[in-house]
């Protein structure tokens, strides 16, 4: 039985290194490229199951040299994929990816096969998300396939978790079906309609009053928060770390606190493993090659 399922979004990365982000109509050289493993929804399904959970992903990919990429990833990370669709005729999806002198990105999606995520594929898999104790997903898969597959998940008594991103609207009905919600600020504010500069906790209660039963804010360098209705903020400091890049920190934080849930931590000490684990995997570059152990996050909440 798998204790966390995944809606995986798969993506091939393509990351080009460049001094600074690019106007428009400007062509900047770039000092490096790669190709690489990456989608959020994969990323986050990895960091979990390198924190020792069993880990299942329910995705749609290309019958191509880049779908053949996540079969060989999942495999050697010991994910189960028995749940995925390989389909003839699509592409895998893609992400282009800037990486900047100062370890920020900025990157573009295109979902190829994973576009075709529906409804059906989590009915197919009600059984194992029933048995789940943390199903998740991100805004890189439908919603109609996040949705059916939360629906399936509360049946059986499951937590639900979404990364709201890439940012879009979503609806309350997507949102009842949500136990946590793990946005960074900007998606946090955009979710909530609210401008630059809003508190965060003003934008997170606009979101626990539509239904959201709790919102894990990710802060960069600054750590975390935690709202949750009628109970005061958590917030947790970051930890001082050495950055190469922040790509796959968001998803890190998300998969790491996944895991933390379904050993049946309480929100409070997932928050702080998934703070940890968050901030070990920006050491290195690419999405997943400085995703932690969790030993090292337990060495490292043991220094703190």
């Amino acid at each position: 039985m798998s204790e966390v399922i995944c809606l995986a979004s798969w993506n091939a990365d393509l990351v080009s290194r460049v001094p600074r982000p690019i106007a428009r109509g400007e062509t900047l050289m770039a000092s490096g490229f790669s190709i690489g493993p990456g989608g959020k929804g994969s990323n986050a399904a990895i960091a979990c199951a390198r924190q020792g959970a069993q880990v299942a992903v329910i995705a749609r990919i290309g019958n191509d040299d880049f779908g053949r990429m996540a079969l060989d990833l999942w495999a050697r990370e010991g994910i189960d994929a028995s749940m995925v669709e390989v389909v003839e005729g699509e592409a895998s999806g893609v992400a282009q990816i800037l990486v900047y002198d100062d370890g920020d990105n900025s990157i573009a999606v295109a979902p190829g096969a994973g576009a075709g995520l529906a409804a059906r594929h989590a009915n197919a898999a009600a059984a194992a998300l029933g048995r789940a104790r943390v199903v998740m997903a991100s805004c890189e898969v439908p919603q109609v396939a996040t949705r059916a597959a939360f629906a399936h998940a509360r049946k059986g008594g499951a937590l639900t978790l979404l990364n709201p991103a890439p940012v879009q609207p979503l609806p309350d009905a997507l949102l009842a079906l949500c136990d946590l919600l793990t946005p960074n600020e900007t998606e946090l504010r955009l979710l909530a309609g609210m401008p630059v500069g809003t508190p965060a906790a003003a934008a997170a209660e606009a979101l626990l009053a539509r239904g959201a039963g709790a919102v894990a804010v990710t802060l960069g360098a600054a750590g975390c928060a935690l709202f949750r209705p009628g109970r005061p903020a958590l917030a947790l400091a970051g930890h001082t770390v050495q950055v190469a890049d922040t790509i796959g920190a968001g998803d890190t934080f998300t998969g790491a606190m996944a895991a933390s849930l379904a050993r049946g931590e309480p929100i409070e000490a997932a928050l702080a493993w998934a703070n940890a684990a968050a901030a070990l995997s920006v050491g290195a570059r690419g999405a997943i090659t400085g995703m932690p152990g969790a030993d090292a996050v337990r060495e490292l909440l043991a220094a703190r």
